[in-house]
């Protein structure tokens, strides 16, 4: 049971809101639920949701009364549950019939040659549904503003049907426009005249306003489909074994420690530990690797993966909240949830934009009637500023760009903490690179087998992987196993087998006394293995001398190998203008050479973890942005001091903790698709914000001085919107360079 929680604790609710049209209604939910004393709030737009902080005895029945209060609905959110995106159903007929009434109101009007006796007349009776029913969701959202003393689309969009509706109701009963046999002439402008009527904008703003709304919804929900692919991706039912017989169970209730049985081509079901059995894993949907990994016993598995082989016995680690699958979910739900400096600052404009609007178009129907213009144009002239001003472009510019951009990193395998990480990602001008784990595979390997004149390489290492495979020594393991590689996985037997701590190994196989040991004096080598050893020392790899009855026979070369794509990785983050540099806690000749082959010039080794912060510090108080990529516990200190830490899947939680962005394929060359994917979504809110604040500089004006007809100001509004979105979800099919795909698939196990 957990402990109680303590006054002045703060904890984390998300609330789905409902209602939300624009960035006023962002900034009009947020101060509400602000005014609870303790309570901070998030919300968004494209995901509809609210992310609230507040102290632990503010409920969340508090919470949800306060967005009420505003006039919008809100229900908790479960866990990170993906967003339902649904629209209201009541929304796609209201749709239909509008477009349908609204398509003969608008050709009837503007078609003079259709316009029969009376014609006027039928477009009032079908304008009266458009008005009253088809624009009750705007009607009413804007009298639930009115209540709070606030103001949003809605009540521009309201004002402006109204307004539309009114004058033409007075233009047909009263200023002469009911005549029979009224002609009116075509319009993209504010005409004057009380014979001419607006019903072809009182419901062309409601017609196009609900159809952008609906191809937004659609182009929004695309964005978050790695969300939903992600909480898809589990199996929901998995097949256990208890007391030797097998049996189906839903996943929720496995526990850690069980075994379960896993088939060629069904998912595993949560994270475990290969039992028994060879398999191949396809990783693609969860880690973006192309090519499938081959496991087998010992080997650890992810829940999600698919099983593209044979069968495999597993015995679960982590279930539910704890599994990996859920903690990438986690991340990209917490991404798609925050929201960048941009979209803050839009958001704030927003708020107070609509007031000004209202203001503006009062002025301007001021303005027209002092000026002694026709009542209707200027009547039209308010209506059309009124419509063109919507913020909704100004709203979706941000979190839309945001949202699709941690999807398609999340299919990348690059999960990114939250929107702030993609902005300081575009800043960063050097990368901090650590050795082992991160630029290497992590893993002591056999890189060199060097034989004294007249020794076989293969005999020779035959004889010292026989003896290493009884050691538990790393190099050992590496002996042993390159041994396995290069002359069969059978490898002859040992007898007599002896370790001595700190000198090395000795055993008999097939009669022959061999002995593995540290180098004593290099003088009593040959000269081939001395310049073995030397090499090694230039190097920083470790070397152990083979001795074969008693006489020195090769010198065998252990080292940490490079990972595929290291080299690449550095090449092209210099070509992205970056700076490296290569900071570990390694010895000084093993970073040397690791940076010599990687052309980095910077080096900085035997780094403790609080020195790897300071060259960190310094780094950053000499101006540079830095990120810092690592994967140990000794990194977590210069990870969490970077302006952005940078872990590897495949290393320590400390690490993974203290980072901003993980990389699930556990190659850096990933890092460099990270910078390009954060590079082009800030191009993209760039460009969306543009639009958003251009489109309105533009058309305002236009609107004001009536040369713009309400009609097609509703038509460019719904277009803005979807200008921005469309623009956003070109971010969804972003690719890596050309060349990338499927290299992690290939790094060492």
């Amino acid at each position: 049971m957990s402990a109680p929680a303590k006054a002045g604790e703060v904890t984390t609710t998300d609330l789905a809101v409902g209602g939300m049209t624009c960035a006023a209604c962002v900034s009009r939910v947020e101060k509400r639920l602000a005014r609870i004393a303790g309570v901070s709030a998030g919300v968004n737009l494209a995901t509809g949701r609210a992310r609230v902080v507040h102290p632990v005895e503010v409920g969340a029945a508090e919470l949800v009364a306060a967005v009420e209060r505003a006039g919008y609905t809100a229900e908790p959110v479960p866990g990170h549950a993906a967003a339902a995106w649904a629209e209201p159903a009541e929304d796609r007929p209201r749709l239909v019939v509008t477009a349908v009434l609204a398509s003969v109101v608008i050709v009837l009007s503007m078609v003079p040659p259709l316009q029969f006796r009376a014609w006027q007349w039928v477009c009032f009776a079908l304008a009266l549904p458009v008005v009253g029913w088809g624009s009750y969701g705007f009607h009413r959202r804007a009298w639930q503003g009115l209540r709070h003393a606030t103001a949003t689309m809605d009540t521009l969009v309201s004002l402006g049907v109204l307004a539309a509706f009114g004058w033409s109701a007075y233009a047909l009963f009263l200023g002469g426009a009911g005549e029979p046999g009224m002609r009116m002439p075509l319009s993209l402008t504010a005409a004057g005249g009380a014979a001419h009527v607006y019903l072809e904008a009182a419901v062309g703003v409601p017609a196009f306003v609900l159809c952008g709304r609906m191809l937004e919804g659609r182009v929004r929900r695309r964005s978050a489909s790695a969300l939903r692919a992600l909480a898809e991706l589990g199996a929901k039912e998995v097949c256990v074994r208890q007391a030797g017989a097998e049996r189906l169970i839903p996943v929720e209730q496995l526990l850690p420690g069980q075994e379960f049985v896993v088939r060629p081509g069904e998912k595993v079901a949560t994270d475990g530990v290969v039992v028994e059995g060879t398999s191949a894993l396809d990783l693609s949907l969860l880690t973006g690797e192309s090519v499938p990994v081959e496991v087998g016993p010992g080997d650890r598995v992810a829940g999600g993966t698919v099983n593209a082989g044979g069968s495999l016995r597993v015995r679960a680690t982590a279930v539910g909240a704890d599994t990996r699958l859920a903690r990438i979910t986690a991340l990209v739900a917490d991404a798609q949830s925050g929201k960048a400096r941009a979209q803050r600052l839009a958001d704030a404009v927003a708020g107070v934009f609509v007031p000004c609007v209202l203001a503006v178009a009062v002025c301007v129907l001021g303005f027209w009637l002092g000026a002694g213009a026709d009542p209707q144009a200027a009547v039209t002239a308010a209506v059309a500023v009124l419509v063109v001003a919507c913020p909704c472009a100004l709203g979706l510019a941000t979190p839309t760009a945001l949202l699709a951009a941690t999807g398609r990193g999340a299919e990348l395998g690059v999960l990114v903490r939250g929107p702030e990480v993609l902005e300081s990602l575009r800043r960063i001008d050097t990368v901090v690179l650590d050795k082992t784990g991160t630029l290497t595979s992590g893993h002591m390997e056999l890189t060199e087998t060097v034989t004294a004149p007249g020794e076989s390489a293969d005999e020779v290492l035959l004889l010292a992987g026989a003896v290493e495979h009884h050691s538990e020594h790393p190099i050992g393991r590496a002996v042993a196993a390159a041994a396995r590689r290069r002359c069969g996985p059978e490898l002859p037997r040992t007898t007599g087998f002896a370790a001595t701590p700190g000198d090395g190994v000795h055993g008999t196989v097939c009669g022959r006394s061999v002995r593995i040991r540290r180098p004593g004096d290099p003088t009593a080598l040959p000269p081939a293995l001395r310049d073995a050893l030397n090499r090694a020392e230039s190097d920083g790899r470790t070397a152990v001398v083979v001795e074969l009855d008693g006489r020195a026979a090769a010198v065998l070369l252990v080292g940490d190998r490079l990972r595929p794509g290291s080299y690449r990785a550095v090449h092209r983050l210099r070509g992205l203008g970056l700076e490296t540099v290569l900071l570990t806690g390694d010895r000084p000749g093993a970073a040397r050479a690791v940076a010599g082959q990687l052309g980095i010039t910077e080096v900085h080794a035997d780094a403790s973890p609080e020195r790897k912060a300071e060259v960190v510090a310094g780094l950053r108080a000499a101006g540079r942005v830095v990120a810092v990529v690592g994967d140990g516990v000794n990194d977590a200190v210069a990870l969490a001091s970077a302006d952005l830490g940078i872990a590897l899947d495949s290393g320590t939680d400390a690490a993974i903790g203290a980072a901003g962005l993980t990389l699930m394929r556990g190659d850096i060359e990933a890092v460099v698709d990270a910078v390009r994917l954060a590079r082009r979504t800030l191009a993209t809110i760039r460009v969306n914000l543009l639009w958003a604040f251009g489109y309105n500089a533009a058309l305002l004006p236009l609107a004001a001085v009536g040369l713009l007809n309400p009609m097609l100001a509703a038509l460019a509004m719904s277009a803005s919107s979807l200008l921005v979105v469309g623009n956003s979800l070109r971010l969804r099919t972003w690719r890596p360079a050309p060349g990338r795909t499927g290299t992690a698939a290939r790094r060492p196990r």
